[in-house]
């Protein structure tokens, strides 16, 4: 029976503790091919219950080193210094052998314990540049819902929480007692790691004398063959001011912001019409529905069938 020990911590946040609770304390042997489940203990700083889970079982940061597997829930104050018992206790437990795993910005904590230094992880898309800054030694990736280090696991933001606590599920107990627990809580059986989180635009600058009137002037004709040049002659620009100036206010350049255009449009699209693909990769420019399935497919992780599938507005 794997023992998982949920590590509460000051900061703690209700969504993603009530998700490790979900998966790892309710007995669902049946799905097992050991007849058992988990063994969930809740770890505190003072060993007390905790209001949210009284019911549980209940220790000290201690019984981490004693666990298969530790889970960090996510944190509500990112510029809060961790328990030095809680990062002392993770980093004892991994040394020895411990599987950590964090979710959301639980990131931060296993961070602050050193556990991420040279590693690749995630957290939630809007806090990842944070985590970057704050962590540099951390390899940090904002464009996918969990990361597998083997020994060391991080997920993104709120629901992908629930896709990497599947995910261990899969890899302790296989993919049967996975897809038997994936259809009781009424989700998907298996969405990879590497599947983009859904990640909403950032705004763009629109002052007077920036470039808004030419980026609103090709955002009307992303069924056109445009091109850098195009862009530039409408802002009055050489080609390489044109770069400069886009470097400058929107952090991208012309051709990476042409791209990111076309799949925006491709996924309104997917989510407001009925249009077949074919349409919609001509609507925003992508000529055929080949070329809009491999770029959109690497730019947002999925099909546009499965997002559309997942995201259409009734």
């Amino acid at each position: 029976m794997p023992r998982i020990a949920l590590a509460l911590h000051g900061a703690t946040m209700l969504y993603e503790v009530a998700i490790a609770a979900e998966i790892f304390s309710v007995d669902r042997a049946d799905l097992s091919p050991t007849g058992a489940w988990y063994d969930l203990v809740v770890c505190t700083s003072d060993g007390r219950p905790h209001p949210w889970l009284p019911g549980l079982p209940t220790a000290s940061y201690d019984a981490i080193a004693d666990a298969d597997t530790v889970v960090v829930p996510s944190i509500d104050d990112l510029d809060l210094v961790p328990e030095p018992e809680l990062v002392a206790a993770l980093r004892d437990a991994h040394a020895g052998g411990v599987r950590v795993a964090s979710l959301c910005t639980g990131a931060y904590v296993l961070a602050a314990a050193g556990l991420l230094d040279g590693r690749r992880a995630t957290t939630h898309w809007m806090y990842a540049e944070d985590l970057a800054r704050k962590y540099p030694q951390v390899d940090v990736r904002s464009d996918v819902l969990y990361i597998d280090e083997g020994d060391v696991l991080t997920s993104a933001g709120k629901t992908a929480a629930l896709d990497l606590c599947i995910h261990l599920v899969r890899r302790d107990l296989g993919a049967t007692a996975a897809n038997g627990l994936a259809r009781r809580l009424v989700m998907p059986a298996h969405r990879t790691g590497g599947q983009a989180q859904f990640i909403t635009p950032a705004t763009e600058p629109r002052t007077p004398d920036g470039l808004s009137p030419t980026l609103e002037w090709a955002r009307a004709r992303l069924d056109q063959p445009l091109t850098v040049g195009d862009l530039a002659g409408r802002a009055g620009l050489s080609t390489r001011q044109l770069a400069r100036r886009m470097n400058a206010e929107l952090q991208v350049g012309p051709l990476d912001w042409l791209h990111q255009q076309r799949i925006a449009r491709a996924q309104k699209l997917l989510e407001r019409t009925d249009a077949s693909v074919e349409h919609i990769a001509s609507s925003c420019g992508m000529g055929t529905a080949t070329t809009l399935r491999r770029h959109f497919h690497r730019a947002v992780g999925v099909t546009p069938t499965a997002y559309r599938s997942t995201f259409r507005v009734a």
